[in-house]
Formats: C-alpha cells, structure tokens, sequence
C-alpha cells in the first residue's frame, strides 16, 4: 500500500514524519496519508475533530486544505488553522481541546523544494512507531466527497500566544520582566513570525525582527538554525544592536541562540542552560539522547535527580519525559522541551524562557559559571562511509569487540540505546551511530578541551574503520 502509482519511493514516516520533494509528495499522496489517519483513528475509537495546521511554504495551504476534505469524507469534523502557524501550537491545540489529533504540512528545517506531514496524536506529542507504522499499513485510495460544513477555520494562535507568555508565572511563579532588554528575532521567513517576537514583546522586551516577511521560499535559505544560517543575526548582537538574538526554523519547533561573546551558541548546551535556570525554581529529572553533551548529567547529579538517556528523535524524548515525569527534555539538534507545558519540543517557549534566565543572569556568565563549576565540553562529529546494508553488520561487530581503553583511557560503561556509546573513565565519551538519511556511520565525541576531542575523534575513527574494514572486505 504506501507506494504512490507510477513511483517506486514509498511513503515512510521517519523522525519526525513524512518528508519528501515536491516531485514525490503530491496531492494524491498526501490524501493517501489523511485516509490512513482517518482509519487509524477510528480504529482507536478516537473521538472529536481533527486539527490541521501548516507552515509558511508555498503549497502548504492547499496540502492543508486535502487532507481536511478526505477527513471530512470520512466523516471527522476538521478544524484547519486560519494562518501558517508553529508546529508547537498545532501540538499544544490537539493537547489541550477536545481533539482525536492533529497533522501539521510542514518540511521543517528542509529547503523549499521540500514539503511534509506530521501527525499528532491526542497528547500532543510525536507519534511513535507504533502509531506511524499502522499509519504506513493503511496508506489507501481516499474517500472523496465535495467540502462541506464539518471544515472550518479557527484562530490556534492567540489562545497560545496567551498560554506561553503566562507559562513562567502560572508554572515557576516567575514574572518575567524584560524591560529594558532588546532581543533581536529571526524568524528564517517561517511560522514563527508574530508568534515568538509577539511572546517576547508582551514579556516587556524590544524586539527587532528579522526576516519576518511571509516568503514561500525562505529568501533562497533552508530555515535551519545553524550558525552559517543566521550570520547577521550573530553580527547585530555582537555589534551590540542587541543584548541577545532568537532564531527558529521553519515550523519553530527549533531554538538557536545568539549571544555576545560566543556568538551562535552550541545546542548542546542550551538543555544545560534551561534545565539549570529551571532547577533554580523548582526540580525533576531530565531527559536527553545519547548524543546530547553530559553537562546536564552533571547538573543534575548536584541536585540530586535523574537523567534519562534515549535514542536520537525528540519522539523518544517525550516518550520518557512522560515516562518518568521528567522536568524537561532535549536533543543536540535544537530541540527542547517542558513538560509542564507540553511533552513535545518547541522554539518559541524556550526562546521566553532563555531570555528570561538571561533577564536573572546573562547566558555568557551562565555558560562560564557553568563550565567552572562541573568543568568545560567540547563535541564534535565525524562520518565514515558504509553501505547501509552493512550499517547493522559493522555496529555489531563494534559491540563485540569490548574495547578496554580508548584514547589511553579505560572503558567506563559500554551502552546501546542507539549505536554504540561508549564512556570512559575521565567522563568523556564516543558514540557511534548510523546515519538516517546517507550511507554513513557518525562517529560523536564530547571532551573537556578541543585538542582531547580531536583525539578522541581520531581515535574513534580508528576504532570503526578497523571493524568496518574487517567487515567490509
């Protein structure tokens, strides 16, 4: 079933949902996917209307528009997003209405050629496997009928503009003042344009937003944030136009932060930050993937709760923050959550929240007090080729070898959650784990100085190309 006629790529719902260029997601493949959610949801007895939402891409809209009418076909009401809005606020909609779920168009971070699906199940976090396998199952011919009165269209943002500008006070008891505080935006031309800027406006602060305008293709630039990505940004709050900058990709499920002294800051350790200013107004665990920095271990370690280490995909993450009731939860990749507010990932609440621990305490000195106290963390990530028919074969092999020491140091802990990580004594670490999307393998290491993470990266490229020859030959 999930093959679309007169093509052989399937329809696969990946990390984060289906994904795919324009040449392949197509209006008969995208009304396969609103008949798959249809059965699914009966199947479930889920009851109540289906919300819609889309990000800011040119056909978007109209993706929005045939998933509806095959819901509607089916006989769901439907409730389609009056405007282009965040994936957080389509998530937080479906969590906290009367809603059997939701999809979302939106590629995310991928350029404009691109062009994909969500779904959301009724609790407002990612679907696992278990719901987007049965999906793939009942990819179907859809129900079609002329569009009627069960579609409509509503306003999902300012309930939930509302709901995270109070979030801090109703939560933490914290009211955030950002008078006097001027925050540059950059919205990368995608959802979150009126919707983070407008959050840190009511908080007090100046905004001065970048990129802002509705332009389907992004002004020629994925809407990643990345350092390479938001250059002027990096340059008007180190110019001092600005005593910080917020960047969100494309449906603003992803946070980038700039600063003054180090620019564009390592994701890694924005979970370190926020758990750290969390934990100074209340407590719980955290959760985080295996390639995320062990900082926030460490931090949680001094207050004496729990970390939970998952598998790469921020579905995993929510999966254990509801799991364990966890605090908070985040990725390498820019993606961070609380669960208080929703088990899902989303850029325009952790921008509030970081401005507002910047507010108490500017991030730069945060980061220094930080790296003083449980020491400093450098990551970086190499590949090495492998056919993906072999990727398995090779990452076995590697468990098998039980190394004792790497780099000169003795193995501490040897896990498999995802890959391969290996932990040594001195608190550093590799992972090695398959790529998702290339015939690759990652090789990830986090060290206490530059010169000891080329090391360790060296050494863990050794490590795997002598396996990987072994087997591969």
């Amino acid at each position: 079933m999930g093959r679309n006629p007169g093509t052989r790529e399937p329809i696969e719902f990946g990390t984060d949902g289906w994904r795919a260029p324009l040449s392949l997601f197509t209006t008969d493949r995208v009304k396969m996917v609103a008949q798959a959610v249809a059965s699914y949801l009966d199947s479930q007895d889920c009851t109540g209307p289906v919300a819609i939402g889309y990000d800011a891409r040119e056909h978007s809209p109209k993706f929005a528009d045939e998933l509806g009418e095959v819901l509607a076909a089916n006989g769901r009401e439907v409730v389609i997003s009056d405007r282009d809005c965040p994936t957080p606020a389509l998530a937080w909609s479906v969590e906290q209405g009367e809603y059997a779920g939701g999809l979302v168009i939106t590629a995310s971070h991928n350029p404009p050629a691109y062009n994909g699906v969500k779904f959301v199940p009724g609790t407002g976090s990612p679907a696992l496997p278990t719901v987007t396998d049965e999906l793939e199952r009942r990819l179907a011919t859809p129900k079609t009928n002329e569009r009627n009165s069960k579609i409509r269209e509503t306003d999902f943002l300012t309930p939930y503009i509302e709901h995270v500008s109070d979030f801090l006070r109703s939560q933490l008891g914290i009211t955030p003042s950002l008078d006097g505080l001027t925050i540059a935006y950059d919205a990368m031309h995608g959802s979150g344009r009126g919707v983070t800027n407008e959050v840190l406006s009511r908080a007090g602060a100046r905004v001065t937003s970048r990129r802002c305008s509705q332009e389907p293709d992004f002004g020629g630039t994925a809407p990643e944030p990345t350092a390479e990505n938001a250059t002027a940004l990096i340059e008007a709050v180190r110019n001092g136009k600005a005593d910080i900058g917020f960047v969100n990709d494309g449906d603003s499920d992803r946070v980038g932060i700039v600063t003054p002294e180090r620019g564009f800051v390592d994701p890694n350790l924005v979970l370190a930050l926020l758990y750290d200013f969390l934990l100074e107004h209340t407590d719980g665990d955290v959760v985080r993937t295996v390639s995320t920095s062990s900082l926030v271990d460490r931090i949680a370690d001094a207050h004496d709760q729990a970390v939970h280490q998952t598998a790469v995909g921020f579905k995993w993450v929510a999966e254990a923050m509801d799991r364990h009731d966890a605090l908070a939860g985040g990725e390498e990749s820019g993606g961070y959550g609380i669960s208080a507010h929703l088990q899902n990932k989303d850029g325009v609440l952790v921008a509030l929240v970081a401005a507002a621990a910047h507010v108490e305490q500017p991030l730069d000195t945060r980061i220094d007090e930080l790296f003083e106290k449980y020491g400093e963390i450098h990551q970086g990530r190499r590949s090495l080729d492998c056919p993906n028919e072999q990727k398995a074969t090779v990452l076995a092999s590697l468990t098998e070898s039980n190394p004792e020491t790497i780099a000169e140091v003795p193995v501490e802990d040897i896990t498999t959650v995802d890959g391969m990580k290996i932990e040594l004594e001195d608190g550093t670490w590799i992972l090695v784990r398959p790529s998702g999307t290339e015939p690759k393998l990652r090789i990830y290491a986090e060290a206490k100085s530059e010169s000891r993470l080329d090391t360790l990266l060296d050494a863990g490229e050794s490590f795997v190309g002598s396996n990987a020859e072994n087997h591969l030959s």
